[in-house]
């Protein structure tokens, strides 16, 4: 019996910190998603990168975003998607072709720039995870693992500059073995941007096909 209540009594301190460390990093992520939504701009240059030892797969791309609210500019593998809130243009300059889609398509998806800053809001369970110096800046990781058992991804970490509380990095962990990371190389806000940088304009479009 006294076993029994051993067990049961570190059962439940372990328990007990568990949810301390879950709060102190739900805690934490809401202070990062305050700070973000304060911001009246961001305009960020990334690097994005796909590895699979299994698949010998290793693939690097840089980009570039801006974003403001719900809308954003995204340049990537030589496409760019413009966001403006309503409607999606994918522009792809070298086939010549443009496909039109609606906001409601864009909403479930969490891989969207607008909530690439937010889409640790909800979905998941949170533990307070390692934290590491690098180039020169300390990087708080909080482990985020889905709740939806069928997501394609394991965890993922997302990493967050201790000194700023802005996002670094962003580590997808996927069952299949792929670990995606999108890491922060230049993070600015409030930049001077033109209100028509969110505007399509397909008057500049009159040899492309249209996909809508």
């Amino acid at each position: 019996m006294k076993k029994y209540l051993a067990i049961c009594l570190v059962t439940l301190i372990s328990l007990s910190g568990f949810s301390q460390n879950s709060e102190k990093a739900k805690k934490y992520l809401n202070e990062v998603s305050n700070k973000i939504k304060s911001y009246k701009n961001i305009s960020i240059d990334f690097k994005y990168s796909l590895n699979n030892e299994a698949e010998n797969i290793e693939q690097s791309y840089k980009g570039t975003v801006y974003l403001k609210k719900e809308q954003y500019l995204l340049n990537l593998l030589g496409v760019t998607s413009l966001f403006d809130g309503q409607k999606l243009y994918t522009i792809n300059s070298e086939d010549e072709e443009i496909t039109i889609t609606n906001a409601s398509d864009e909403e479930d998806n969490m891989n969207t720039p607008s909530k690439m800053l937010s889409f640790f809001k909800e979905g998941f369970t949170y533990v307070w995870d390692k934290k590491l110096p690098i180039k020169g800046r300390y990087i708080q990781y909080i482990k985020l693992t889905p709740i939806d058992t069928n997501s394609e991804n394991k965890y993922i970490l997302l990493g967050i500059d201790a000194n700023t509380k802005n996002i670094y990095n962003t580590i997808y962990s996927g069952k299949n073995g792929t670990v995606t990371t999108l890491t922060v190389n230049s993070f600015k806000t409030n930049q001077p941007i033109s209100e028509s940088l969110f505007i399509f304009d397909r008057n500049k479009y009159n040899d492309y096909y249209f996909n809508e």
